[in-house]
């Protein structure tokens, strides 16, 4: 059961949250700033590197984080995202990620850890979820399935920590993503490093070193519902982005 403040001391945006994720009605309350968190966890660390598995859920996100991490933790990437649609645009992301690699200068400094396109897993998750908007409930859904693998793989690999990529996005909602991967971390038994990669301005530098290194940035979240509503709302789902209006 929670205990909530006084109605009139919440917004209804709040409520909701409150009414249909506790867990992250509480982060939300207690302002948890995740980046500080993460950063006293590599002060506390000193010179140890430990090993962190980061879930990378395309090579845009991954950018400015692998520059914020590989300093501090030896990196093993995982991609497991079957979720993108179609086969040929979760290709496409992944080879995007693996020149990426390259090109910065970190293919000696980090590993890879490649999972099929087993998009079965991911329609089953999200079965009845399939008409729900965009950052609703299908996308919990989908945080929750890639966080789980990542999780298991940490545990039975003995990574020290497990991560993601995808609070890098103005789009994804951190405090969700952190409570989701922190409950996660306790049933699993394996330590979640907490983290908000769009904070100190990650998302900023993620664009400018996208456009040093010439990567593809795609036009939509990856799955199928957003690839078509993109469509349907009269935008493009693949291409060069356009440039930013004048």
């Amino acid at each position: 059961m929670i205990i909530r403040p006084r109605s009139d001391a919440v917004t209804p945006a709040q409520d909701l949250v409150a009414f249909f994720c506790p867990v992250c009605y509480d982060g939300l309350m207690n302002r948890r700033n995740y980046q500080r968190e993460m950063l006293r966890i590599i002060e506390r660390q000193g010179d140890a590197r430990p090993r962190l598995l980061l879930h990378v859920c395309c090579g845009p996100c991954s950018s400015s984080v692998l520059e914020r991490l590989t300093p501090y933790f030896r990196l093993t990437l995982l991609w497991y995202n079957p979720n993108i649609y179609p086969e040929s645009e979760f290709i496409r992301r992944r080879e995007t990620l693996e020149k990426l690699v390259s090109d910065m200068g970190l293919s000696e400094k980090v590993e890879f850890l490649f999972e099929e396109h087993r998009s079965a897993e991911y329609y089953e998750r999200v079965r009845g979820l399939e008409n729900e908007p965009e950052g609703g409930a299908r996308c919990t859904a989908c945080f929750r399935l890639r966080l789980e693998e990542t999780a298991r793989l940490a545990r039975e690999q003995g990574f020290d920590y497990f991560c993601t990529t995808l609070t890098l996005s103005r789009h994804k909602d951190a405090v969700r993503i952190n409570a989701l991967a922190e409950e996660i971390a306790a049933r699993e038994g394996v330590r979640w490093l907490p983290s908000d990669f769009k904070k100190q301005d990650g998302e900023n530098r993620s664009i400018e070193l996208c456009e040093r290194y010439d990567v593809y940035r795609q036009l939509y979240c990856g799955c199928e519902y957003s690839y078509l509503r993109r469509l349907e709302g009269g935008g493009q789902a693949t291409g060069p982005r356009p440039a930013p209006s004048a």
